[in-house]
């Protein structure tokens, strides 16, 4: 395939249903460049007629056998994958720039990073789990557990980083033998769907992988289909319970990557002027929109203002504008809409008494859902912006007076997905474990790896994501009892 032919099927036709483009038949879906506020695409979405189509499509692809018992075959199929998506990264994150306006220097997150992600899977497709638990007791017979795959998955991403997130779920749930269905955002289905053309360069049967766009009643046809035996999501706490609720209806169970509101506990002693620059533009990349980002900062009362003082002193680096621009941090919001939200969550603080401490508005940019970044003092943890996920570039900051209260503020939250800790190594590493969330970052951490297995606690979400943890969401148990002599 030729790199200048990599976009335009995905322009025109944005089904990939048995491995064919195949035309929308369902409500119009228009993709517009947040930079720009200009048409990227125009297409039909996938209908609910369609949805069943592409179900079965996967469901006859693991009946059939081949791909759930064929470990080298899957292991083959996603390094390939792999490999051609590292040969089209930069076409890949030019269309992904184009219909989510994220920053051309988080090519790594966006493109490097899931296909890493796969390379880990396709290794660990050729894994025996099987456990061999010998003779029983009384000496009649043996027994062993095998680990199956579950079945046709559902899988739903979201608009924020499409790549990244369906590497990470079809990779575990095919590394495991099963075959998907996948959801692309109907904010971002370009490069998702763009995935279909490598996946069948890649060498996977027919069915084995199918993509869909569309809203609501798409996402609602998927998750209830009778054939669907698990359903992978990441978005929002409030959909995420539709989604369950959904799943629920066929007894199907559910792998949920939801929100969250990470607490970064700067402890007694932290060079403030150290971390400001990397803790500041966490928060503030792709202008926000990611559920990881450190929207608490938790201070010492005492150095409340040093801190504010290192922060300004970085601002400035902290770049506003266009995301093809390599030195730019934060890119648009990905709609007027949700712009408006973010500002009026805004608004509403302010007006509840908190103070801008640094940025505010929007910049001087004509065209595009721009907003600057934000960052609020002056409140407490039960304010509603401490609280809710805002999916914006916001971040507040709390004060405490001893260790045991900032944990305590840590942990006050309906969120547990991801939280910091900044300090000395050792002091960290010991409190880490009493901070409720699936994943710890300790001065800044080492960045993604495939191997480590991220949840949420709490309202962020049920199952794992990635590593050995993800793809066992994706296996079910049997065993296997042998008599131990054969009889007539």
């Amino acid at each position: 395939m030729h790199v200048q032919s990599l976009a335009e099927p995905a322009l025109r036709q944005t089904q990939f249903i048995n491995n064919e483009a195949v035309k929308g038949t369902g409500a119009t879906l228009t993709v517009v460049n947040p930079a720009t506020e200009e048409t990227v695409a125009t297409f039909a979405a996938a209908s609910p007629s369609q949805v069943d189509i592409a179900v079965k499509s996967a469901r006859r692809a693991f009946d059939a056998g081949r791909w759930s018992f064929d470990s080298v075959l899957r292991r083959d199929c996603l390094a390939k994958l792999a490999d051609l998506m590292a040969y089209h990264r930069e076409i890949l994150m030019d269309v992904l720039i184009s219909e989510i306006g994220t920053p051309a220097n988080l090519i790594a997150n966006h493109i490097d990073s899931p296909a890493e992600y796969l390379r880990f899977y396709a290794e660990a497709a050729t894994t025996d789990r099987t456990v061999d638990l010998g003779v029983n007791r009384a000496g009649t017979g043996r027994s062993k557990v095998l680990y199956r795959p579950v079945g046709v998955v559902a899988a739903i991403t979201a608009y924020n980083y499409p790549l990244l997130l369906t590497g990470g779920k079809i990779g575990a749930a095919l590394s495991a033998g099963c075959t998907v269905v996948l959801l692309s955002s109907p904010l971002a289905p370009l490069t998702v769907r763009m995935l279909g053309e490598l996946i069948r360069e890649a060498g996977f049967p027919a069915g084995v992988v199918n993509i869909v766009s569309g809203a609501v009643e798409v996402g609602k046809a998927l998750t209830e289909h009778r054939d669907v035996d698990l359903v992978s999501f990441t978005g929002s706490v409030a959909v995420g319970r539709e989604v369950m609720k959904q799943a629920a209806q066929g007894l199907r169970g559910v792998v949920l990557e939801l929100g969250g509101k990470g607490p970064a506990i700067l402890l007694p002693g932290t060079d403030y002027e150290r971390y400001a620059f990397s803790l500041n533009a966490r928060y503030a990349r792709h202008a926000g929109q990611g559920c990881g980002s450190p929207t608490r900062i938790l201070v010492e009362e005492s150095r409340f203002e040093e801190f504010v003082a290192a922060t300004r002193a970085i601002w400035d680096k902290i770049i506003v504008g266009d995301p093809r621009d390599k030195n730019v941090i934060v890119g648009p919001l990905i709609t007027k809409a949700h712009r408006e939200r973010v500002e009026s969550a805004i608004e509403q603080a302010v007006a509840s008494g908190a103070r801008v401490l640094c940025g505010g508005g929007r910049p001087d940019i004509d065209k595009g859902w721009f907003l600057n970044p934000v960052l609020l003092g002056g409140i407490d943890n039960s304010a509603r912006i401490a609280r809710e996920e805002l999916f914006g570039p916001v971040s507040v900051v709390l004060t405490y007076r001893t260790v045991e209260e900032a944990i305590a503020i840590a942990n006050d939250s309906d969120l547990g997905l991801k939280a910091y800790l900044y300090g000395d190594t050792d002091q960290c590493e010991r409190l880490a474990p009493r901070i409720s969330a699936g994943t710890v970052v300790i001065n800044n951490g080492g960045g993604h790896r495939p191997d480590a297995p991220m949840c949420g606690y709490r309202q962020s979400g049920i199952g794992s994501e990635l590593g050995e943890a993800g793809i066992s969401e994706y296996l079910v148990t049997q065993h296997i009892d042998v008599s131990a002599a054969n009889s007539g």
